[in-house]
């Protein structure tokens, strides 16, 4: 969605609260489409290499279809 490069939330600005906002409902439209949004769904957004992220491009994750569990650590 972002027509520029973000690398990861950490460069994210207050002036891209809009773009954020709207990978959101997009991914929740997804969800619709896909017939799991009733049923849950986790978004993630993972941020530096230790945050699990490993492609740096601001981008979503968007995880359905059996219940998870979240966990820390």
């Amino acid at each position: 969605m972002p027509n520029r490069h973000i690398d990861s939330a950490n460069e994210l600005t207050e002036g891209d609260a809009a773009l954020v906002g709207g990978m959101v409902l997009a991914a929740k439209q997804i969800a619709a489409q896909e017939g799991v949004a009733e049923a849950g769904y986790r978004l993630i957004l993972n941020t530096g290499a230790d945050g699990g992220q490993s492609v740096f491009h601001l981008h979503l994750h968007l995880i359905a279809g059996k219940r998870t569990r979240f966990t820390l650590g």
